[in-house]
């Protein structure tokens, strides 16, 4: 099937670069583009990874004097590691790590600061609820907020949220074509066209992403990703007073996907990290479509109005198997005598997403004090209703040597029907005011109200609701000693409802929302002429009211839990000197159950898949003979499967991966101004590492894999 999408992707490309001039001729066409100064490689390999700002409405500062810490993943710094996934992209943050596919939730999951995210992830701003896996080809940059920030985005963020930065229409004429190869059968071919289009009005450009890629997953049998996406643009009147925008994004997938392997007691079975527990029939499917229009008008140099609209479809349908161990085996069983059922997991889901967010920002001086105000409104409407089956009479496997050639039988019962609806109006308000040239002050509040019905067809028809209102608070100071640097102090509260992922149940339709603070301290500093930004700081994030359910008794709910993260960070972007450039970010995270009703055993344990030390390094460096070499590395430490779990009975001991460290490195070369090559090899010591956890299964990383992509300026 994706041999067919790598040669349709083939054909759009090349009708799109044969059409570009729009029937012009060549001199004509030639009038209607602004000047362009073309760059070799040499060029874009040497742009900085420092983002001067992030492209939020509410955020209005450069990064330096923004009171939180943000990490931005660059375009420049993905490319540099050919990264195409969100999975890889956050292996250049600390703080943050994966977790593995929940039961029927699949896509991107994420841990930030301690605690789960998967519904923290945000497009240009607004909400990005689909669970599918996201891919680079459309991004300018992607920026991680950490710390609760409801003010700025509404229910979730405990630990903070990610924000995709789309790419967007620009005034020059730009056409580029990669092409990539590499182990494991993969093959990906990725196109940028920009074009202007004056003739359609004055600073009209369209702007055109696409790619198409099948890929197994070295280290792993039966594994298979086939994905392809494409994401049209075209704005009116950039570098006039109004600017409108329409855009499209389209994703989708048709994997054979990956749950692992099993827990044997407290630690991944000793098992080959190729093993594959389930079918080659085994199937996940995932579409996304996203409209997005979006218009902003300057009223005066002072006042801007913008107003962005978008629906959202997300479709999803999967089998999936998780191997569960079967009986009481003990340390002294050998592995080939143990025997695993095959849990399938099948779901058939649409979600929609709507959302009108309206903004309008201000500056104004009251006496001495400069201030920008960002007041705006959301309202909006989400939808879900998912479909899921039970399937029993699925043949077992054994451990050891699980047999792939099984060919899928079981018998599937009656499916779980569940609609759910969401309705979101929320008022906010962020103000920013500059006291004198050193001191500024940042204050913000937002008002939420979701309301949410639930309705199961099940054997016994269920039918709940829930309606939360919640204030947000944001405050923070800056001092500014100099230009180059500044320290600050933050504060800010977000909440987590019931049913914050659009899933209600009888023990929870009665609960408040969750409620988590952060506070921050923090120093950012811009060293060498601006090339080199260096961030650190100091927090605690606590989730003050953690719901627990009653292990004896599912229908009871209650919120008692505290849930506590000190941490350090630090952060080093940009040039150490014209030819050598380098990310390096560091974490230290204590995480810590504090109290808990239900499970008074576990307090005092780590929380769930937060690592205590993370470390991620990259650099590159520029040699004489065009040659730019690079590496770095991903270190992160061992995780736990769950806060609360009780040990397991045979060891006494928690369920835990262990650490690791991952290496890799990348060559470039500018065979031309047009063509660049690069090769990248990931994981180069061939390191059996886990990347994703949950409580029933672990993930196994990637072995030794080989890239190698051309870039051709078309």
């Amino acid at each position: 099937m994706m041999k067919k999408n790598v040669r349709t992707m083939w054909l759009v490309v090349l009708a799109l670069v044969g059409t570009s001039k729009m029937g012009l001729a060549d001199d004509q066409y030639a009038n209607l583009l602004p000047e362009v100064v073309v760059t070799g490689s040499r060029d874009r390999l040497k742009k900085s990874y420092i983002t001067t700002g992030i492209r939020l409405s509410t955020y209005t500062e450069p990064l330096l004097d923004t009171p939180q810490s943000i990490s931005v993943i660059s375009k420049e710094l993905m490319d540099n590691q050919h990264v195409t996934t969100m999975r890889d992209a956050f292996r250049n943050v600390a703080g943050i790590s994966l977790a593995a596919g929940e039961g029927g939730a699949q896509g991107d999951s994420l841990t930030l600061r301690g605690f789960t995210a998967r519904n923290d992830i945000f497009l240009d701003g607004m909400r990005d609820f689909g669970s599918y896996y996201r891919d680079s080809f459309n991004w300018e940059k992607v920026e991680v907020l950490k710390g609760p920030s409801s003010v700025a985005f509404g229910r979730g963020s405990t630990g903070g949220v990610v924000n995709q930065v789309s790419k967007t229409p620009e005034l020059k004429s730009e056409k580029s074509l990669e092409l990539t190869v590499g182990g494991a059968s993969k093959e990906r071919i990725s196109t940028d066209i920009n074009q202007p289009l004056p003739q359609l009005g004055s600073g009209t450009s369209f702007r055109l992403n696409a790619f198409a890629e099948n890929s197994n997953v070295v280290g792993r049998n039966i594994v298979e990703n086939n994905h392809a996406g494409i994401a049209p643009a075209i704005v009116f009147g950039l570098g006039t007073s109004t600017r409108v925008q329409l855009s499209y994004l389209h994703e989708q997938s048709d994997d054979i996907p990956d749950y692992g392997i099993p827990w044997l007691f407290d630690k991944p079975a000793a098992v080959d990290r190729r093993n594959f527990y389930g079918f080659k029939s085994d199937f996940l499917k995932t579409s996304a479509d996203v409209w997005t229009f979006s218009g902003e008008h300057d009223l005066s140099d002072t006042l801007t109005i913008r107003d962005q609209i978008r629906y959202g479809s997300y479709a999803r349908k999967m089998r999936a198997t998780e191997a569960r161990l079967v009986g009481n085996p003990t340390p002294s069983t050998p592995l080939d005598n143990m025997t695993v059922n095959r849990n399938e997991i099948n779901t058939d889901s649409t979600e929609t997403f709507f959302q009108n967010q309206l903004n309008i920002t201000s500056k104004f001086d009251t006496g001495s004090i400069e201030h920008t105000l960002v007041v705006g409104m959301e309202v909006g409407a989400e939808t879900s209703s998912p479909k899921r089956y039970t399937i029993v009479g699925v043949p077992p496997t054994n451990l050891q040597s699980p047999n792939t050639e099984h060919s899928f039988s079981g018998t599937y019962t009656l499916p779980t029907l569940t609609q759910v609806s969401a309705k979101t109006i929320a008022l906010y308000g962020v103000d920013t005011l500059k006291l004198d040239d050193q001191w500024a002050l940042t204050l913000g509040a937002r008002w939420d109200q979701f309301d949410l019905t639930y309705t199961q067809d099940a054997a016994t028809p269920l039918a709940f609701s829930s309606l939360d209102n919640m204030t947000s608070w944001r405050g923070a100071l800056v001092y500014k000693p100099t230009e180059e640097g500044s320290f600050y102090f933050g504060y800010g509260t977000s909440f987590n409802p019931s049913a914050e992922a659009l899933s209600l149940s009888a023990s929870t339709a009665g609960l408040s929302p969750e409620q988590n603070t952060t506070y921050e301290l923090g120093v950012k500093w811009d060293l060498l002429k601006r090339l080199l930004s260096i961030r650190s700081s100091i927090f605690r994030t606590e989730k003050i009211n953690a719901r627990e359910t009653d292990p004896n008794n599912a229908a009871v709910t209650v919120l008692s839990g505290i849930q506590r993260v000190d941490g350090f960070e630090l952060e080093a972007m940009g040039h150490l000197t014209e030819k050598w450039q380098m990310s390096l970010s560091y974490a230290y995270m204590k995480s810590r159950l504090e109290s808990s009703k239900y499970f008074p055993i576990a307090v005092g344990s780590p929380l769930a898949n937060v690592p205590e030390n993370t470390v991620n390094i990259w650099s590159t460096y520029q040699l004489p003979w065009k040659l730019t070499v690079g590496g770095g590395m991903n270190l992160v430490d061992s995780r736990r499967a769950s806060s609360t779990v009780p040990n397991d009975p045979v060891t006494g001991l928690p369920k835990e991966i262990p650490a690791y460290c991952v290496w890799n490195v990348m060559m470039a070369y500018p065979v031309t101004d047009q063509l660049d090559i690069q090769l990248n090899i990931t994981n180069l010591l061939d390191t059996t590492y886990y990347d994703q956890v949950y409580p029933a299964h672990i993930v196994p990383g990637e072995g030794r894999s080989f890239v190698l992509s051309s870039k051709i300026k078309l």
